[in-house]
């Protein structure tokens, strides 16, 4: 991986664990803290000794109390395979410091096994190039088939800054979801939330003992008892928190393989709108609409929209469904 373009920038991170992360393993809580580094990528680092835990060395499964600093060093970029390529990428707002896209549904945001070519980074690659001047780092993550905002830093001390608001939970994040079901009119979801016992693709709130997920949601329109497009909003960001929670609520995203929305559209009818709705969209329903953040050069609240892709548009057209009015301010829902 290019690690001016999908790791961390700079050549040493400086982190405080929260007191929340009490009791979790290093390189768990560290990919979690530092969201520009997986896992694995973690696991790398602190084998290699790159990783200090109140100046001393840790290994992987060190289990943190909460208050420590964690001091990474980060080595000097390899050369890589990494391609730029001339990808069509939608800008919803660009300055110096950072840029905020407008991410299509079946977009691989990084490269990985099964899809090395045709990502976010090799298009991004491409729109800014590399060099001694000009560095990007991607803030947070979106799923392959969810469509919407995805915040992009371009200097390391824009990451610095965007990284620690996502951390501080100052972030907020809009998602648009259209769902199985009657959907309360509003409310909460707060769970445990981790990965699956029995399979590690997927991820589930039924757990004992696992990190907290909250979601806030509030239904914008309902198709009879049937169907309900909601407006949803991340107090934490969790792989596939919002599929999740509201899969296990009862009301699975349409289409949604994995989660059990593809299941319970197959019981339907061929001509049943519901089930036309989720083969117009043909993805899991959901898009990141909205994100609002402090600048982090200017400190000023920036607020930027994604219009709602045709997928999305053509699925509540079936269902009769009128899509919220665009708005260029305003708070997810549950925030004064």
């Amino acid at each position: 991986m290019n690690e001016g373009l999908g790791g961390a920038l700079g050549q040493r991170i400086e982190i405080r664990v929260d007191p929340a992360e009490a009791g979790n393993r290093l390189d768990v809580a560290l990919a979690r803290l530092a969201p520009a580094l997986s896992r694995s990528r973690v696991q790398k680092l602190v084998e290699s000794s790159r990783v200090l835990v109140d100046g001393r060395p840790a290994k992987p499964a060190t289990r943190l109390r909460g208050g420590e600093r964690i001091e990474v060093a980060l080595p000097d970029p390899e050369p890589t395979d990494l391609v730029a390529q001339d990808l069509p990428i939608s800008v919803l707002y660009e300055d110096g410091d950072l840029l905020v896209l407008d991410k299509r549904a079946g977009m691989v945001v990084h490269p990985a096994r099964g899809a090395p070519h045709s990502t976010v980074l090799n298009a991004l690659l491409h729109r800014l190039g590399s060099g001694p001047g000009e560095r990007l780092g991607l803030v947070h993550r979106l799923d392959k088939d969810t469509s919407g905002c995805l915040l992009v830093a371009r200097t390391e001390a824009a990451l610095a800054s965007l990284q620690q608001q996502f951390r501080g939970r100052t972030v907020e994040k809009t998602y648009l979801a259209l769902c199985h079901g009657c959907l309360a009119d509003e409310g909460v979801i707060d769970t445990a939330y981790g990965r699956h016992p029995r399979d590690r693709t997927r991820f589930t709130s039924r757990l004992r003992a696992a990190r907290r997920a909250v979601t806030r949601f509030r239904a914008v329109a309902r198709f009879g008892a049937l169907a309900t497009l909601a407006e949803v909003g991340l107090e934490t960001g969790r792989t596939h928190q919002i599929r999740v929670h509201l899969s296990e609520a009862g009301h699975p995203l349409l289409a949604d393989a994995t989660y059990g929305g593809a299941r319970r559209e197959a019981r339907l009818a061929v001509e049943h709108p519901v089930r036309r709705a989720a083969a117009a969209i043909g993805r899991q329903a959901l898009h990141a609409w909205r994100l609002a953040f402090d600048h982090p050069r200017t400190g000023r609240r920036l607020r930027v929209e994604a219009p709602l892709p045709a997928d999305l548009l053509a699925a509540l057209a079936v269902l009769g469904l009128r899509p919220p009015a665009a708005r260029s301010a305003g708070n997810p829902p549950g925030r004064a």
